[in-house]
């Protein structure tokens, strides 16, 4: 790879994975997913898609391998949630007071928001760690994913 850009389809896999990008809503050399972005060969171009409950859609077509892996990369690393691992899930939010005092102790940036998983009177909160920070707090989902 040229500067660390990734510049074939494998090589922003490695990319990804490197930079510890999650692969949840792309699926980037054939990896399945159930909603997102992805790229795939077709004859002789490459076409960037949307895929949803197994409908895709066609949003780019790309003549070379470079030339897709170079919309793609620019297109993952600009995505937030490309980056972000939900490490907390849970509608008691004592629980997730307690994640974020752990997260601060670690030095640990992070985000959170809710959504009304069961309706707006009972919220479940949620928190993402960005990046390489999930292999430092991976083991906290144990107890603060509670939600089923």
């Amino acid at each position: 790879m040229d500067n660390n850009i990734p510049t074939t389809v494998p090589e922003l896999e490695h990319w990804m994975k490197e930079h510890c990008f999650n692969f949840n809503s792309y699926s980037i050399n054939g990896n399945p997913i159930y909603e997102g972005l992805g790229i795939e060969q077709s004859g002789n171009h490459f076409i960037w898609y949307y895929t949803e409950r197994g409908q895709k859609q066609v949003l780019e077509t790309f003549n070379t391998e470079a030339e897709i892996t170079a919309y793609a990369f620019n297109q993952i690393k600009s995505d937030k949630w490309a980056k972000t691992h939900c490490i907390g899930f849970s509608a008691d939010i004592g629980k997730i007071t307690d994640l974020k005092n752990k997260l601060d102790s670690m030095n640990i940036e992070y985000f959170e928001d809710n959504i009304p998983y069961y309706g707006i009177e009972r919220p479940v909160y949620r928190v993402f760690v960005l990046g390489c920070d999930i292999l430092k707090t991976e083991h906290l989902k144990k107890k603060y994913w509670t939600e089923k």
